[in-house]
């Protein structure tokens, strides 16, 4: 069962929000509602890492360190 809540935002940034949301072919209630459900799992810490590879997926190594790199302290 869905249930209406009232947010307050500024009305460009959600003017904004809306346009990405479209440019996405989706909604902002629904980006609203993907939002919510990834806030309320977070802190488990399966799923912290998860977000967390997710979030770093654009970086890729440019250098590899060989063993002796790797170990000083």
């Amino acid at each position: 069962m869905l249930k209406n809540i009232t947010l307050s935002a500024d009305e460009l940034l959600i003017r904004n929000a809306r346009k990405k949301a479209k440019s996405e072919h989706t909604t902002l209630n629904s980006q609203f509602r993907d939002w919510l459900k990834k806030y309320t799992s977070m802190g488990t810490n399966a799923n912290d890492y998860k977000i967390l590879m997710e979030k770093l997926s654009y970086a890729t190594p440019t250098y590899k360190f060989i063993r002796e790199e790797m170990n000083e302290r």
